[in-house]
């Protein structure tokens, strides 16, 4: 064998490759894989705990999930320790890793590549079944309240200024326009629209709440966010960036068949990982797909029409490993080549631009702490100008 990526503590074998993309069954796996997901209490954890056992009755690789709910400690053992050979990550949080923001901004910057998409997550904007909003747009229009979850940031900066900005107000205007109330928890804020505290909250229809409000009395219905209106979504990404226009497939019923956006959760992998692991990977992934969709429910997302129609919108760049795989099968195109080129190009970029400002921070003997103003002062300097990671639309 060869390739083996060792761990700091033990000599627990991540990944080992043989020339030229063998076919899965003879392909030489490694003794023992670790994948590394967040927390035992999220379906991420429990979905990669569904297919972990049929892999490894498939190929006789020893499979340890490693739960890790730090996103912060779950990027260094990928990338840095390498005691982990994949990770189940949100795409955005790749995005925020890479671009160091929030805590990552004193992290090692260190570039990865998608394996394999894991699961998505829908979101919307509900209202009850009575409401008079009928559009988006129609919140534009004044007097309506929309719920701010003040316990999530991202809530509130999906209500607060990307939603405005789908409809075409600025957070200020939005600010005068709508009147924001305030939910101190998940299920207030979605529950609102139904008690009548509020016309619209910003909620996810796989949600067990939303199964519950679906059966109260007038039920629930959802806005459409029309994916022909590119403005709209444009300004909606300057907010947030990675998330994509989908046709909602799963949750409850009156959220399915309309148009409105996702949030997609990867397995990603060391930009060092072997590419015969990874296409071996891949195509195990894609020809077991049967054979392990039924062990949870967000394994069926794993499916290769799941993965094509997230990579339409994706900015974050795929594994070579994974590519060759992708192509061998027709879902690879060109096109694709040049979109996955611009988005290694970006990372490098980001990589290349946060090593540097670390380097020059370490020569001021300024500390190097997300806290430290001075820090991010320099930071800032050097990755001025860089693009940020956003859907493609």
């Amino acid at each position: 064998m060869n390739g083996f990526m060792k761990s700091a503590v033990g000599a627990a074998v991540l990944a080992v490759g043989l020339s030229g993309g063998a076919h899965a069954q003879d392909y030489d796996w490694p003794r023992l894989m670790v994948i590394a997901t967040p927390g035992t209490s999220t379906g991420s954890f429990a979905s990669t705990n569904g297919w972990g056992p049929v892999f490894q009755q498939e190929t006789g690789t020893t499979v340890r999930i490693v739960p890790e709910d730090s996103e912060l400690m779950r990027n260094k053992r990928l990338t840095d320790r390498k005691d982990v050979a994949i990770a189940s990550v949100s795409a955005a949080e790749i995005a925020s890793q890479t671009e160091g923001i929030g805590g990552y901004a004193s992290a090692k910057a260190i570039p990865q590549r998608i394996l394999w998409h894991h699961n998505d997550t829908p979101w919307g904007f509900v209202v009850a079944g009575d409401s008079d909003i009928e559009t988006l747009q129609d919140i534009g229009k004044g007097g309506v309240r929309v719920t701010s979850g003040v316990f999530s940031p991202a809530i509130v900066s999906v209500v607060t200024e990307a939603l405005p900005g789908f409809i075409g107000l600025t957070p200020e205007e939005a600010q005068e326009t709508i009147t924001y109330v305030p939910a101190s928890s998940y299920g207030e804020n979605c529950r609102s629209v139904i008690e009548g505290k509020s016309d619209v909250a910003y909620c996810s229809p796989i949600s067990s709440v939303l199964s519950e409000m679906e059966g109260a009395p007038g039920s629930i219905r959802w806005l459409e966010m029309d994916p022909a209106d590119k403005e709209g979504w444009n300004r909606f990404l300057d907010y947030r960036g990675m998330t994509i226009p989908t046709n909602v497939s799963m949750g409850v019923k009156t959220a399915q068949g309309v148009d409105s956006m996702t949030s997609n959760f990867v397995y990603a992998v060391p930009v060092t990982a072997d590419a015969d692991f990874t296409y071996n990977m891949a195509k195990w992934l894609h020809q077991s797909h049967d054979a392990y969709k039924g062990t949870h429910a967000l394994a069926s997302r794993m499916s290769i029409k799941q993965f094509r129609d997230f990579l339409n919108a994706n900015p974050i760049p795929i594994h070579e490993g994974t590519v060759k795989y992708l192509r061998e099968i027709g879902e690879w195109s060109d096109e694709d080549d040049a979109w996955n080129q611009e988005a290694i190009e970006k990372m490098d970029a980001w990589v290349a631009a946060r090593q540097a400002g670390m380097k020059a921070a370490m020569e001021q003997g300024v500390e190097i702490n997300f806290e430290n103003e001075e820090f991010l002062n320099i930071m800032a300097d050097h990755t001025e100008g860089l693009k940020t990671f956003r859907s493609r639309l």
